[in-house]
């Protein structure tokens, strides 16, 4: 049987279930859609290791070390940008820039990747500078929107100048001919780099069927199911070399690619939460 999550709970709301269950385990699998909570059942020790041998080649930088999850598939944190917008901004910082004061819209902080980029950008700049960064959002007027999705329609409306949102939001507004252009961030020499969003597979301590589990996250894992998610609507960035990426995205290679630490960008993600909904407000 198969558990999805709602729109409303994202990946939270099988994260939190797969907590719940932890000394009855229903699960064998989870498929995250993101490393940040599967970083977090590690952490509870819900996660076990397993080195699939469909790992081979998936960098070092998108799995756990000693297996408790792996990375496969890839969205990029990407800037959605009208085309009419000159200069076109070129990093997260371009949100203070008062030129685009009250031009911006971005989701909502509390929930999705933008969380945990939020916390990687903590992560990387500290508190202090990521506070400043924030309060910095505030003062340029940030709109808040419910979800990537919805951001990426508001600039594709015309309501707003760029909005930071999952590559896979984009492309497909892209394919939909709406009127939007796509812009890695922070790709300069002095940049901190886009901020990768892989899937992640994890097998469950203690399931059921631990074997079964297995070979289902050897496929999650495999080129062929990469091939499959770049050519869907998905649109996908593989992490295995050799396989292409959709024609609208960069190769992972030839990205330059925030460097951070998944375990420090899941501890932080706890931590700044209560500063998180203080800033989005009531």
């Amino acid at each position: 049987m198969s558990v999805y999550d709602t729109e409303e709970t994202k990946s939270a709301g099988a994260m939190n279930r797969l907590i719940a269950e932890k000394n009855n385990p229903q699960a064998d699998v989870y498929w995250a859609n993101e490393p940040i909570r599967a970083e977090v059942l590690r952490q509870r020790n819900i996660a076990a290791p397993y080195v699939s041998p469909s790992a081979e080649g998936i960098p070092a930088t998108f799995r756990d070390p000693i297996g408790y999850w792996t990375g496969f598939a890839a969205r990029a944190r990407v800037l959605i940008v009208r085309p009419d917008v000159s200069p076109r901004p070129t990093s997260v910082f371009s949100y203070t820039d008062p030129r685009w004061r009250g031009k911006t819209v971005i989701a909502n902080p509390l929930f999705g990747t933008t969380t945990a980029e939020i916390a990687a950008l903590f992560v990387i700049l500290g508190d202090d500078r990521a506070k400043a960064l924030m309060q910095g959002l505030h003062d340029n007027a940030v709109e808040l929107s419910p979800s990537n999705g919805d951001s990426a329609d508001l600039v594709a409306r015309g309501q707003f100048a760029f909005s930071l949102v999952d590559s896979d939001d984009a492309v497909n507004r892209m394919r939909q001919h709406e009127p939007v252009a796509m812009v890695f961030p922070d790709q300069g020499a002095d940049g901190i780099g886009c901020f990768i969003v892989p899937n992640a597979a994890v097998l469950i301590a203690g399931s059921p069927h631990p074997d079964a589990g297995k070979k289902l996250i050897d496929f999650l894992l495999s080129k062929e199911t990469e091939r499959k998610l770049a050519a869907s609507d998905a649109a996908q960035i593989p992490l295995h070399p050799g396989v292409s990426a959709p024609p609208e995205l960069q190769s992972i290679e030839s990205i330059k690619v925030m460097n951070v630490n998944n375990a420090e960008i899941a501890a932080k993600l706890q931590a700044i939460q209560p500063f998180l909904k203080t800033w989005a407000g009531p």
